[in-house]
């Protein structure tokens, strides 16, 4: 306990030495503030006339000081170094409030944002929170389109934005002679598809729906759709479902070495349209690595890991040329590499530009003439802006929730 005495009785270091050694004759009292104790030290200094005092005679002080305050040595020596400037006085500390920048209202539109976008990373959902403000004009998003990548974090972690957040789990994956063993090189072009499978769990020894995800290394557009069993005949005609959603023209098909697509009917389908078929090479796991990450990142962070019966592939390919597919490539943006070069020439790869597939597209010289034809710039122009990206985002997620009713699925479980 903080404690000052009735000590107008002492006067010089030999009484102070004294009452050091065991006298009993100061009566205490209590201090009932730091400002007190400041004072009350000032005080005995003056008092004691610090200033002229010998070596030894200050130490007797230091000891009488440090027994009643409490205070440490480095805490006194402080203080006598104020006292000797002529500024032992308490002082009330202020601190700095730092303005805040944005409001309940600016935290509550990431938490939507988050939310329908199922919480992308820090960069994609900047680049969303422009594009709300910019592309399509929404006057609610002008305060939070400033916000930093590293500051979209803080405000995931207040407690308004965690009351509100829905939560996701993480992720698992799912490897003959057909097909040339090479890793694919676009050179910047469209038109060359990495192709993967997602297995949707099993229940009691069956098998559920199987999910055959593609993408375009070029764009990052993808394709997604869903196979009752993932052998020859069922296979032709949902790649062929896969193959007529893309825009532009596709030149090459690449997979990993499972027979689900290294086989005669796919190679057959393949040969008929002009596309070649190539499979990832043996020890080079990353061949196939940019569609495998989006196994994760994209289909078992919507769907789950739960099961879901194989009849059900026919409702689940319906949401996803409907939505999911169109949500993908028009409204949720993608993180795409550049290649930088240093003084010495060499040349080294960042990950700072993010952008939707579409605008990825867009992006490239003569994109115009890789569409098919009967496909229009115009045309997926109307459909980028028919609807902006948390506008869609919320759409695509309601008929989710719609669909994993119909199919007898709980969200909850994933």
């Amino acid at each position: 306990m903080n404690i000052t005495m009735t000590d107008s009785r002492l006067s010089n270091s030999n009484q102070l030495e004294t009452f050091l050694g065991g006298t009993k004759e100061i009566v205490f009292s209590s201090l009932n503030s730091k400002k007190e104790k400041y004072n009350w030290i000032r005080e005995i200094l003056v008092r004691f006339n610090f200033r002229s005092l010998k070596k030894k005679e200050r130490g007797v002080v230091r000891k009488y000081l440090k027994k009643i305050s409490g205070y440490s040595d480095a805490q006194l020596t402080r203080l006598i170094k104020q006292y000797f400037k002529g500024k032992l006085i308490w002082r009330t500390y202020n601190r700095n409030i730092f303005p805040t920048k944005y409001t309940p209202h600016d935290i509550a539109l990431l938490n939507l944002t988050d939310n329908v976008h199922s919480c992308l990373n820090g960069w994609s959902t900047k680049k969303i929170l422009i594009r709300e403000y910019k592309e399509f004009k929404k006057q609610d998003y002008e305060n939070i389109k400033d916000i930093s990548v590293a500051h979209i974090y803080n405000l995931r972690r207040t407690s308004q934005y965690k009351s509100h957040a829905l939560t996701f789990t993480k992720t698992q994956a799912v490897q003959r002679n057909i097909g040339e063993r090479r890793k694919p090189a676009p050179n910047g072009q469209p038109g060359y598809l990495r192709v993967d499978t997602v297995h949707q769990g099993d229940l009691n020894g069956k098998k559920g729906v199987y999910h055959i995800n593609s993408i375009d290394e070029v764009t990052q557009w993808q394709i997604v759709a869903s196979v009752e069993q993932i052998s020859e005949s069922y296979l032709e005609p949902i790649l062929l479902i896969i193959l007529n959603q893309y825009p532009f023209r596709i030149f090459e098909f690449h997979a990993d070495n499972g027979s689900e697509y290294i086989n005669k009917i796919v190679a057959k389908l393949l040969n008929k349209l002009l596309i070649k078929l190539t499979k990832s090479r043996s020890r080079h796991c990353n061949d196939n690595a940019q569609v495998e990450c989006k196994n994760g990142a994209v289909v078992r962070k919507h769907m789950g890991y739960f099961y879901i019966s194989q009849k059900s592939a026919p409702e689940i390919n319906d949401f996803y040329m409907k939505y999911f597919n169109p949500y993908l490539n028009f409204h949720r943006p993608s993180r795409f590499a550049s290649l930088k070069t240093d003084k010495r020439g060499k040349q080294k790869k960042t990950y700072n530009l993010y952008q939707t597939p579409y605008e990825a597209f867009k992006g490239i010289t003569g994109a115009g003439n890789f569409l098919k034809s009967g496909i229009s710039s115009q045309k997926l122009d109307t459909i980028s802006k028919e609807y902006s990206d948390n506008e869609f985002a919320a759409i695509m997620e309601k008929e989710k929730q719609k669909l994993f009713r119909k199919i007898k699925v709980n969200p909850v479980d994933f």
